[in-house]
């Protein structure tokens, strides 16, 4: 498995971090990685949904269940990809109204004869998800 951890501070109130990250169909268009999405079923706070990633334009099921202004797990249940993206937050307080912790965890490995290209694999969501969390951070603190 690969483990990949980012972190960003936010200078934004925790509520406009939330409603960037919680809008989940939204989610092309910060994480490059997701070509699409494509939703299949809701009950309650999750999501059984079809992605496209960018890598070979495969597609991964996915399972996304949010837990409001807390954090958003998704288990990659099927497809070329196996294991968890959690994006989390944690309120600050401080000074200019507040801030967020905002951290990306992935704990994934590719499946089947994929699986030897786990460790390159590891570079790229690194990358991607160091631009998808600047992007978050930039339209978090100009809705602010």
């Amino acid at each position: 498995m690969a483990e990949i951890v980012v972190d960003v501070e936010i200078r934004a109130p925790p509520g406009a971090v939330w409603g960037i990250i919680s809008d989940v169909d939204n989610e092309p268009a910060y994480w490059k990685g997701t070509k699409s999405v494509r939703n299949i079923s809701r009950q309650e706070n999750t999501i059984h949904r079809e992605i496209t990633i960018a890598f070979r334009d495969q597609k991964c099921m996915q399972d996304v269940t949010l837990y409001p202004e807390e954090r958003i797990e998704a288990v990659f249940t099927d497809g070329i990809i196996k294991g968890t993206k959690t994006v989390s937050m944690e309120p600050r307080d401080d000074d200019n109204g507040g801030s967020v912790l905002l951290r990306t965890v992935w704990d994934v490995k590719m499946t089947g004869m994929m699986g030897m290209f786990t460790g390159m694999l590891k570079g790229h969501i690194r990358n991607g998800t160091e631009m998808a969390m600047q992007s978050i951070k930039e339209a978090a603190e100009k809705s602010v």
